[in-house]
């Protein structure tokens, strides 16, 4: 039986979501991670809606650094933009990754431009 990577994230995916929600007073961080870039989201699940996003496609900052310092200024863009609409605090959702690495640099970015989770 071949390791299926795609299904196992799915699996740790399912099992997280099903624990917890973004509401209007504690919104879901949530990560997306390609091999180039990585994207994050702070979400309403409630509302349906998504508050604030940021990445590092097409941002100037990011240009000719490391994958995990590109997640790191990511993470406190997105943290300049949650408390720009009054958001203090967040559940942070890996989206099935491990948090290790440019997952674990985007949240430790997010924690330094001052978001709680």
């Amino acid at each position: 039986m071949a390791f299926d990577k795609i299904a196992r994230r799915a699996k740790i995916k399912k099992r997280i979501r099903k624990n917890f929600t973004g509401t209007d007073s504690l919104p879901r961080l949530t990560v997306y991670r390609s091999n180039k870039q990585i994207y994050a989201q702070i979400i309403n699940d409630v509302k349906g809606e998504t508050i604030v996003s940021a990445s590092s496609k097409g941002m100037k900052e990011c240009e000719n650094l490391p994958k995990s310092e590109q997640a790191k200024i990511v993470g406190q863009k997105l943290a300049e933009k949650a408390i720009a609409t009054k958001i203090e605090a967040v559940k942070f959702d890996r989206n099935g990754y491990l948090y290790h690495g440019r997952v674990k640099a985007l949240a430790d970015g997010a924690r330094e431009g001052g978001l709680k989770f």
